[in-house]
């Protein structure tokens, strides 16, 4: 039964093949930010329309749910993916390049769209055979707090009827294209914002006597915040605690007032999320106070940690096998990275895995750049293994 449908779901790649690619590139040459993704929406649901499939718009502002309907109604698994671009600009010289000046899709959520479209138009038409039903979540905003995999939860989207399980896939362009990679368990870090603000007394740079200096505070408390990293977290927790935004506005012989500083925090493990954040409250406030300034420490919460459940996830790592052959079945490290993918995985069974879109011949070009760009031919292979773990999830789970 499996290799008749494998046979069957290869075909319908074949068929659609070019479609896939077409969307993909449609998508990727009008990107729009996170809860602003309407062209993008209206695109998505212009497709559903054209392949039969009921769908419902403006969920969450912008969400746009579709449901599948086989055999059984109220048998329901979820597939993901998200909408929203990031507010790069685009240095790719490629026919599709990005329209929209300083926007560009350089995660992949274009491609995570069209796959997720030609699955649904495989599983349309094999819908007769399906063992239950299948929810289609074009979610928006997930790269920006407090996420849109929150707000489409909020909205019901895993109700009427209940979604047993939800599965999502992201590219990842260090895997060779075509391959795909799951792991059991935590897999993406929880994250958070750090917003700091440490004032003191500016001044001439000549007389620094005369100030209490927050340049020099904000340094302490950069290194000083490592130990987080390097003395307080357990050395078996990951844990990461980045700055990447230093503002001081003085000039080169002006020490200014005050001093904004922005940040991560990435770790595994909520009761060390929860000690880590008071300890870079502490460490900082009392830096600042020591050196006779003070510092002002807003935590953003962000996404929890990604957890796959293990059962799904055994499974799914199985049909892929199936679909694609042992060698093409990885299996994933742990990511320091972060994905409101994890809300899902609180409501229900979840996993989410990755799709190879290395591009052979080049350089890889990492996530959130400015040249990000995809293997083509992992559409082919993402949006039929996309359909057919989607088969045979239903047809093993049980009623």
């Amino acid at each position: 039964m499996a290799t008749i449908l494998k046979q069957r779901i290869e075909q319908y790649c074949r068929l659609y093949h070019s479609e896939v690619v077409a969307v993909r590139r449609h998508i990727h040459a009008n990107p729009e930010l996170a809860f602003e993704e309407i062209h993008t929406a209206d695109f998505i649901a212009s497709k559903l329309k054209q392949y039969g499939i009921p769908y419902e718009t403006n969920v969450a502002k912008t969400g746009i749910v579709g449901f599948i309907e086989g055999k059984k109604k109220d048998k329901v698994i979820a597939l993901r993916a998200d909408m929203d671009a990031l507010p790069i600009k685009e240095l790719n010289a490629i026919p599709y390049k990005s329209k929209n000046q300083g926007i560009m899709h350089a995660c992949g959520h274009d491609a995570h769209s069209a796959m997720l479209l030609l699955a649904a138009k495989i599983l349309n038409d094999i819908r007769a055979d399906l063992d239950g039903s299948i929810k289609l979540i074009f979610q928006p905003s997930e790269e920006v707090l407090p996420g849109g995999a929150k707000a489409m939860i909020e909205a019901g989207v895993l109700e009427n009827p209940r979604v047993r399980h939800v599965i999502g896939q992201h590219v990842l362009p260090t895997m060779p294209s075509g391959k795909v990679g799951y792991r059991q368990g935590k897999y993406m870090a929880s994250s958070d914002e750090l917003y700091l603000t440490i004032k003191g007394k500016g001044g001439h740079g000549a007389t620094p006597d005369l100030t209490i200096d927050p340049v020099l505070i904000a340094s302490h408390i950069v290194v000083a915040l490592q130990q987080v990293v390097s003395r307080i977290a357990s050395p078996l927790m990951p844990t990461v605690v980045s700055f990447g935004r230093f503002i001081a506005e003085g000039q080169t012989n002006v020490i200014p007032d005050e001093v904004k500083i922005a940040g991560i925090l990435r770790t595994f493990d909520e009761a060390w999320r929860d000690k880590a954040r008071k300890k870079i409250t502490k460490i900082a406030t009392e830096i600042a106070q020591s050196m006779g300034g003070s510092c002002e420490v807003n935590i953003v919460e962000g996404y929890p940690t990604v957890i796959n459940d293990a059962t799904l996830t055994e499974n799914l790592k199985l049909f892929s096998k199936e679909y694609l052959g042992q060698r093409k079945v990885e299996e994933l490290e742990m990511r320091m990275t972060a994905e409101d993918f994890a809300y899902y995985g609180q409501k229900v069974p979840s996993s989410f895995f990755r799709i190879g879109t290395r591009i052979r011949g080049k350089a890889i070009t990492n996530l959130h750049t400015a040249t990000f760009d995809i293997d083509e031919d992992a559409l082919f292979k993402g949006m039929g293994n996309l359909a057919y773990i989607a088969y045979r999830t239903l047809e093993e789970l049980a009623d």
